[in-house]
């Protein structure tokens, strides 16, 4: 059940955070910077300008990701060849008083580069969690996006916001943070899915700002009640065959260093075909 509609851009999901509450209570605003992460001004000001932190060392450079890397494919593709015997005539070349007037489709193996790799990433975890989980995930994230980009293919970044209510059932939320072939902005990035004030401020403040009865029910259950699994389904028609990474867990070991963070997230490329295992 979706009761949010998706923010297409990054600008107008943070014109909807800035939206004025719809109670006085939701925790967008009031709840402590420690625990959110940022101030309600911080979040915005780290919202416009970025949060920018230095990437992590993957240990994939640019030339081994070209090396070994399914970044780049081969596919087969049929091209005209002109030559004095073919299947058919080009009648232009032919009136030119050229020889080689005659074509076949000739098939040749060309590289195909570009693909478009949709990712859909959970900003909604337990309060428990604490902020170096979120922040190891994200900038592993962060820095194997950027590395796959730098190889020639475009990533489209969506945040995504999923939880239940008692009378509600569950309820989605999608915004998208970086379009396909945009410029990738590492600041925004960095910001999106590694820190918490875009869970605990920008996201709350989007959520308390929608109809008064849904912000009470949701205020009341704390923000919603697990699993905060996205699906596939919540983001927008049109986008197609995205990966839906699962939300962070506080209990699962692979976040508490960002070692581990980057050695789960590397293996999960590995498995998407956009890196091979050495």
């Amino acid at each position: 059940m979706s009761i949010i509609e998706p923010f297409y851009s990054w600008q107008e999901f943070l014109e909807a955070s800035q939206r004025p509450p719809s109670v006085t209570y939701g925790s967008g605003r009031n709840a402590g910077s420690e625990w959110a992460g940022a101030t309600f001004e911080e979040a915005q000001a780290l919202g416009v300008d970025g949060w920018h932190v230095d990437l992590p060392d993957t240990d994939v450079t640019v030339g081994e990701l070209r090396e070994r890397a399914g970044l780049s494919r081969n596919v087969t593709a049929l091209e005209p060849n002109w030559d004095v015997t073919g299947s058919e005539v080009d009648v232009g070349v032919y009136l030119s008083g050229v020889p080689e007037c005659m074509v076949d489709a000739v098939p040749r193996s060309t590289s195909v580069r570009g693909r478009v790799v949709t990712f859909l990433v959970p900003a909604t975890y337990a309060s428990r969690t604490p902020h170096h989980y979120v922040t190891n995930r994200g900038l592993a994230l962060a820095a194997l996006c950027s590395a796959i980009i730098e190889v020639g293919h475009s990533v489209e970044i969506w945040s995504g916001y999923a939880a239940s209510l008692p009378d509600t059932g569950r309820f989605s939320a999608v915004a998208r943070v970086i379009a396909a072939g945009e410029p990738l902005d590492i600041g925004r990035l960095c910001f999106a899915v590694a820190h918490p004030a875009m869970l605990r401020r920008l996201w709350f403040s989007v959520l308390d700002a929608q109809e008064v009865g849904f912000v009470q029910s949701l205020i009341l259950e704390s923000y919603g009640e697990g699993p905060f699994s996205c699906k596939a389904s919540d983001l927008p028609p049109g986008v197609t065959d995205p990966y839906v990474f699962p939300y962070l867990d506080d209990l699962e070991s692979q976040w508490r260093t960002l070692d581990d963070a980057l050695a789960w997230s590397r293996s999960t490329f590995e498995e998407l075909g956009l890196l091979r295992g050495q």
